[in-house]
């Protein structure tokens, strides 16, 4: 009996000790919950970006040796990239015989391929390189669909920037940049409103069958890129500037109802209105590529993927030598182009995350896993230590012959100083693209 009394007091005292605790000031803030902890993908995630590279490399061996691990991209040189990481796996493990299966979905299927696999019974796809930070925000990582991964020896990379490509983690960032055909000297493209000028009718995908380009009328409007159009408006002759005005009036009213901010968002949302009521509609930058190389494109421009130079194929009606680079000139006013992202992501239902992680972090920090990529001008890692140098890819046997093709990188392309790309924020896109969008498709048919 007296032991029985001794544990009821205790209990009671216990007892008004947590009740004095509970009343207390400084008690500790609780811990997570257990329905808050991470499990399945994401736990593994959160495991893997503190590992090496080693360390991933070999979770990976142990998790896939004789599977195929599934990816799907936008970009087909997945299936290169693929190659070579399986390569590195074996010189690990020559024994190690798993495999990658890369799937590029068509006519911007892929959000709906993932969707589709994530929400069914059994899973395909272990992770995706995937393009536009609208829809990425708004259907991948608003719903959880698409998790992010940042590897541990990309994230302490010199010269990385973790806040401007770790959330989504980027690959690279791709840049159209604004050309023209050199052939007609009365043909001016010193400044970025000579592209919207009256008669002026740039070639162009359309914007609303390939949604990177809508992204980058988006952009335009940051308050950022917003100053860019404004300072360039400002450089104008002053009858130009009377000409642009009458736009600039018009669309002043909307920027509040647009949800816009800055004191320059009517500057580009005339730019926008003229660009989508002039350009000239094309379906793809490899024939726009093709026909503004030509001598019968005299004066002509586009904006264009840069690395479409790689290709034009040299003769006596069609030259690389015809095209100029809008910003490479000296006072080029304005921005010269736009700069678009692949993001490396790992379905929340990945059947092998291991693998998956292992193989972005190969993408990302090695040479040989940006190389299907970073062959070509105008493609720029996220982790300038796997970057090629393509400053002089003009120049044939020491002579500079096709000086559009002297790539001026990164930093070049980025700076303030420089070529001044609009960068792709899918935090940005998402939010104004709500009302936008509208907006533009209205502008568009007026």
């Amino acid at each position: 009996m007296k032991k029985a009394l001794r544990v009821a007091v205790a209990c009671l005292l216990a007892g008004s000790m947590l009740s004095i605790s509970a009343c207390s000031d400084d008690k500790p803030e609780p811990g997570p919950s257990k329905s808050a902890e991470l499990t399945g993908v994401a736990a593994i995630i959160a495991q893997a970006e503190g590992m090496t590279n080693a360390e991933l490399f070999q979770k990976a061996i142990e998790e896939s040796n004789g599977k195929v691990m599934r990816g799907i991209g936008n970009s087909s040189r997945g299936a290169t990239a693929a190659t070579a990481f399986i390569a590195e796996l074996q010189k690990i493990d020559p024994s190690y015989n798993g495999t990658i299966e890369w799937n590029q979905p068509k006519n911007n299927s892929i959000f709906t391929t993932l969707n589709a696999d994530i929400t069914s019974a059994t899973h395909t796809y272990s992770m995706t390189l995937i393009q536009d930070g609208n829809q990425i925000q708004t259907k991948m990582i608003n719903t959880g669909n698409l998790l992010n991964f940042i590897p541990k020896e990309w994230k302490e990379a010199a010269g990385v920037d973790v806040a401007a490509n770790g959330t989504p983690l980027a690959l690279q960032t791709l840049s159209k940049v604004f050309m023209f055909n050199n052939l007609d000297a009365s043909a001016s493209y010193s400044n970025v409103w000579d592209f919207v000028k009256e008669g002026s009718a740039p070639m162009f995908m359309g914007v609303n069958s390939e949604p990177v380009g809508k992204n980058f009328l988006y952009m335009l409007t940051e308050p950022t890129y917003a100053g860019y159009v404004k300072e360039a408006f400002d450089k104008l002759p002053a009858a130009e500037q009377a000409y642009f005005q009458k736009t600039d009036d018009e669309v002043a009213g909307d920027v509040e109802g647009l949800g816009l901010e800055g004191e320059n968002a009517k500057y580009a949302l005339a730019w926008i209105k003229l660009w989508v009521t002039q350009y000239n509609e094309k379906t793809d930058d490899g024939p726009i590529c093709n026909e503004l190389v030509t001598t019968s494109a005299a004066g002509q421009s586009a904006l264009i993927v840069y690395s479409k130079l790689r290709s034009v194929e040299e003769s006596a009606t069609a030259s690389a030598k015809n095209v100029t680079i809008a910003a490479y000139q000296d006072g080029y006013a304005g921005f010269g182009g736009y700069g678009y992202k692949h993001y490396l992501m790992i379905p929340k239902t990945s059947p092998l995350p291991w693998t998956a992680a292992a193989f972005i972090a190969f993408m990302t920090t090695y040479p040989d896993g940006f190389a299907a990529w970073g062959k070509d001008i105008g493609g720029y890692s996220a982790n300038p230590a796997v970057n090629q140098d393509h400053s002089k890819d003009g120049f044939v046997d020491g002579v500079d012959t096709y000086p559009v093709k002297n790539d001026k990188g990164y930093d070049w392309w980025t700076s303030a100083d420089g070529g001044r790309l609009i960068l792709e924020d899918p935090e940005y896109a998402a939010r104004v693209s709500a009302n936008l969008s509208d907006w533009i498709d209205v502008a568009a048919n007026s």
